[in-house]
């Protein structure tokens, strides 16, 4: 196993001929995809590695300054792929990964034959003749919230984003994966995921998108996955689930 994939926790399974990577949001880590991977075995070759920063990975790998920006994660993306000699596949991001994938599709189109968007924004935050679902006020409670008490946050958070009772088991497993963040690594992504804004990068994506999104997603309203397929440079479809939370597309 090469450095990237160590780093990663890089798992590869299943022999298909065609690939799909899977690539999880903020607050889990490859975990979430436990019950989509059995599905997907017999017919592709999956691929699963966890973001760094996520509670699997280990903590002193995480450097503040690569990952202010997402660019340093669809940098970490495009270096799985090298590592495994992935010319061609499928990808399949939640979330933050949704957008990191297609920052890395910018650079590199011809490693990936079509993007599946779930529940990406490209910018949370309201502005003139946009809305993100938040404003700056928001984030700001947020972000001081998960500083004050990260713990408390957590047990508050997780219901909400995963849109069930605290004693579901998505709710009780997302709560995992969340807590199982370092605190302050765990802030310095959530601001960096809340602060950004990926809309000018839209018009350069240029390989086929396939937006899937929640029909009442706490953190990202349907006209942003609207706004997406507007605004990508490449074929797009969008598919509105009737489903609530931003963990259940």
């Amino acid at each position: 196993m090469g450095i990237v994939e160590e780093a990663h926790s890089v798992r590869v399974l299943g022999t298909g001929e065609q690939t799909i990577v899977l690539a999880h949001g903020f607050g889990t880590d490859q975990s979430v995809w436990k019950h989509l991977v059995p599905h997907l075995v017999d017919s592709y070759r999956v691929v699963l590695y966890d973001n760094m920063g996520a509670g699997t990975t280990n903590p002193e790998y995480f450097d503040f300054q690569r990952y202010s920006t997402l660019e340093g994660y669809s940098y970490d993306l495009l270096a799985i792929l090298e590592e495994l000699q992935i010319d061609s596949c499928i990808f399949v991001g939640h979330s933050v990964s949704a957008v990191i994938g297609a920052i890395a599709s910018i650079s590199r189109p011809d490693l990936f034959s079509k993007l599946i968007l779930i529940s990406a924004s490209p910018r949370y935050l309201n502005d003139v003749d946009y809305y993100g679902g938040f404003e700056q006020e928001d984030l700001d409670q947020l972000f001081e919230a998960m500083q004050s008490n990260y713990k408390a946050w957590c047990s508050g958070f997780a219901p909400l984003a995963v849109g069930g009772d605290m004693d579901s088991v998505a709710v009780q497993e997302f709560s995992r994966t969340l807590f199982n963040m370092r605190p302050d690594i765990a802030l310095s992504v959530a601001q960096t995921i809340f602060q950004s804004d990926l809309r000018h990068i839209l018009c350069h994506v240029t390989v086929p998108c396939h937006i899937i999104q929640s029909m009442k997603d706490l953190a990202v309203p349907v006209v942003v996955a609207e706004y997406l397929q507007q605004n990508l440079g490449g074929d797009s479809i969008v598919e509105v689930m009737s489903t609530d939370g931003h963990l259940r597309s």
